[in-house]
């Protein structure tokens, strides 16, 4: 197919396409490279931008194409194709697109857009619970040098580089950055924070940023603490519906390992060792939020019977 045929979508990835890259495929037979993708209805290449750039540089004009025929939003198939192979997406790319795709598809879930962008649920959650647009242009300004830096928002960008953080702990603190929107001194900062158990936000930021966060709808509902939970779950242990199937076995194990009496709690947090407890308590917030997490999905559940 002709190249001046096509167009092109926009492009996740937020510094363009990458001039070595292109230079390596020019010098691979076009035979052996995979076809171009793309979105029939408009025509838009939707993955593929740096071969046809790689043809155009060895004076090629022509290009193999594979049509996708799909009805998606051609910016969410270039997002998952991007993500699945080729020159992977950066981590800033990836949160960009998850906004971007927040912004046009409000009404997909977590898991939904997380699949995606090749994020998880959680990160998502938190771009949804800071973000009122598009993260590359809220939370950074393009400079004359063609560098982005952070421009405000710092208690939601905190926020998000928290959730990063706990989630790839490896990351460093420049790819956190150009994740989250924020400096590198302030990754810094809540790298420290997250590694003492402490909130990603400051004090001094906390107030403004808990007033303007979204709230999430619904709500667990708070826990009983009279709840006699050693009777509850022996109550769930003799039912059939739990003990007799996989899941049900699997999560009575789950349960039986992460409940905590009053005495077990404080008998651990007198005990661990000082040098290991800022990791306890990051592991504990994990399972925690995990189990927190859990609760919504079953009240939601719970809900939507109600309502039928």
């Amino acid at each position: 197919m002709p190249i001046k045929s096509l167009s092109f979508t926009d492009s996740p990835r937020l510094d363009g396409e990458d001039d070595d890259h292109v230079r390596a495929l020019a010098e691979i037979d076009e035979d052996l490279l995979p076809p171009v993708v793309v979105h029939r209805a408009t025509m838009r290449v939707i993955d593929g931008r740096h071969r046809l750039r790689a043809l155009r540089l060895r004076g090629l004009d022509t290009v193999r194409v594979r049509f996708d025929d799909g009805g998606e939003d051609p910016f969410v198939l270039a997002v998952q194709h991007n993500i699945e192979h080729g020159l992977p997406l950066s981590l800033a790319d990836r949160t960009a697109a998850a906004a971007r795709i927040l912004g046009s598809h409000p009404h997909w879930s977590d898991r939904k857009i997380a699949s995606v962008a090749g994020l998880s649920a959680g990160t998502v959650r938190a771009i949804r619970a800071c973000s009122t647009g598009d993260v590359a242009q809220s939370n950074t300004r393009l400079g004359r040098d063609g560098r982005r830096r952070p421009v405000g928002r710092s208690a939601e960008g905190r926020v998000l580089a928290g959730q990063l953080l706990r989630e790839n702990p490896d990351m460093t603190l420049r790819q956190v950055a150009a994740a989250a929107g924020i400096s590198p001194s302030t990754a810094l900062d809540v790298r420290d924070r997250v590694r003492d158990g402490r909130d990603p936000v400051p004090a001094k930021l906390r107030n403004g940023h808990r007033q303007k966060r979204k709230r999430p709808a619904p709500e667990a509902s708070a826990p009983q603490s009279d709840l006699n939970w050693e009777s509850e779950l022996n109550r769930l242990r003799v039912d059939p519906s739990l003990r007799y199937t996989d899941t049900g076995r699997v999560l009575l194990r789950l349960l039986d390992a992460r409940l905590l009496s009053t005495n077990e709690r404080a008998l651990l947090a007198t005990n661990v060792p000082s040098h290991c407890s800022a990791t306890v308590a990051n592991l504990a917030r994990v399972v925690g939020a995990a189990w927190q997490q859990l609760a919504l999905d079953l009240e939601q559940r719970n809900q939507s019977w109600d309502e039928t």
